[in-house]
């Protein structure tokens, strides 16, 4: 995510009237020692208004030698003062020309520093503007790379009251470069509270940008609770997408997972409409059809191939409908199947045979038989409640899916038991 960068601030530095902060009208000559709370030297006087003149005009050729003869002239603070607002417009003025003469040319800003610094230390610069420049004083610092400056920097602006709708987050992008990533999450993670406070809602961006720092220092927990977040803040089949590829299928994933694992995690992709391209449907057939369960995998397949995702003259995609078909036509009678479970002594048979009912989408005797499997014993029951959670979810019941998830307890299948309450509540219609 781009924050800060230094044609962004460039143009904030130049937003609106030239002098986004500057000093009173200046009249010429003596008027201008009328000026509110201002005085000036003869010197100041005789070519500050030529020189401002000039900087509204966008003509920074005319105003540099103007501006350098008040620097030279000034004597006391309120000099100082008006040399300095007027410096910081000219080299404004330089900043945006030099860019729009090469785009692509890299920006340096550093000589807004100097009239800046100035400005901040000048006992004539007027209260209300104080929290301002610090603010631009601490974006030059960032762009620089001089984190704990910028992090100085931003805080005073924030103490002194100066308000920007991104404040807070570059404050935490700051802290974030300069090493601090569990601090800068945490500071994120208030300024989306201070946001919901206030009845606004953060940018998707700032979860992105949370989960993208914290994966990268392979800081899980905290990458799982920011994707947990998003997913709550951005419930649409692109953020569950998003947020399942980052927590299992990539290659940086936040955790590794089984196939076992990856079907439950393709499961939700599939019942929150995050299955985005062919890939992601031919690899959730594969696994299925791979676990045994031929007839998910066909209803996958034909999916893809019904909205569009599986191209039709996909190759793949007719081999392993020629193989699920067969595989279904092996796997036998579902009743026959149920029998033996009911009869065997453990709960694996049951648990498997359920596995078949999720599959076809039959929910209701999927639920019986994984709790029979629960009665009996016998089996992971981290993973058939997982599966019990997911069932009663997909039949409508919140309550008792999310009572399932609850009893699931080891990682990563308390993670993606997680992920699984949050869909169920999502499509409750209640708040995750």
């Amino acid at each position: 995510m781009k924050m800060l960068s230094r044609l962004a601030l460039a143009a904030a530095l130049a937003s609106g009237a030239v002098f986004v902060a500057g000093p009173p009208a200046l009249a010429k000559d003596k008027e201008a020692a009328k000026a509110p709370g201002l005085k000036l030297s003869p010197a100041v006087i005789k070519v500050a208004k030529p020189a401002q003149d000039a900087i509204a005009a966008n003509d920074p050729t005319t105003a540099e030698p103007l501006v350098a003869q008040i620097e030279a002239a000034s004597q006391t603070d309120d000099d100082r003062y008006i040399g300095a607002v007027l410096r910081y417009n000219v080299e404004i003025l330089k900043v945006n020309a030099a860019q729009q003469a090469n785009p692509n040319a890299p920006a340096s800003d550093a000589t807004l520093a100097k009239p800046l610094d100035t400005l901040i230390a000048n006992p004539s610069t007027p209260a209300a503007d104080r929290g301002k420049y610090y603010f631009r004083r601490a974006a030059l610092a960032y762009n620089g790379k001089q984190y704990p400056v910028a992090i100085d920097y931003f805080t005073k602006a924030r103490e002194l009251g100066y308000t920007d709708p991104n404040l807070s987050l570059y404050l935490v992008k700051a802290r974030i470069e300069n090493g601090d990533v569990a601090g800068g999450s945490a500071d994120l993670d208030k300024a989306i509270g201070e946001k919901t406070a206030q009845g606004q809602k953060a940018p998707d961006e700032w979860y992105r940008y949370a989960i993208a720092q914290s994966n990268h220092q392979h800081m899980g927990p905290q990458t799982l609770e920011w994707l947990n977040k998003y997913v709550a803040a951005y419930p649409s089949p692109k953020t569950w997408y998003e947020v399942l590829a980052v927590y299992g299928f990539q290659q940086d994933s936040v955790a590794k997972l089984d196939n076992q694992q990856k079907i439950d995690l393709f499961r939700l992709m599939r019942a929150s409409g995050g299955l985005a391209d062919q890939y992601f449907y031919l690899e959730y057939a594969q696994k299925a059809q791979l676990a045994g369960l031929p007839a998910e995998a066909q209803a996958v397949l034909k999916e893809g191939l019904a909205n569009g995702k599986i191209p039709a003259a996909n190759t793949e995609a007719k081999a392993m409908l020629v193989e699920t078909a067969n595989g279904i036509r092996n796997e036998g009678s579902l009743p026959a199947l149920e029998t033996r479970a009911r009869a065997a002594s453990t709960g694996a048979s049951a648990s498997q045979t359920a596995e078949v009912y999720l599959g076809t989408g039959n929910y209701a005797k999927a639920i019986e038989l994984y709790r029979l499997a629960l009665t009996k014993g016998g089996v992971d029951a981290d993973v058939v409640n997982t599966r019990l959670g997911i069932a009663l979810a997909r039949s409508g019941d919140k309550a008792g899916a999310t009572a399932a998830f609850a009893a699931v307890k080891a990682a990563p299948r308390a993670d993606i038991a997680r992920f699984w309450t949050t869909w169920t509540n999502q499509a409750a219609g209640t708040p995750a």
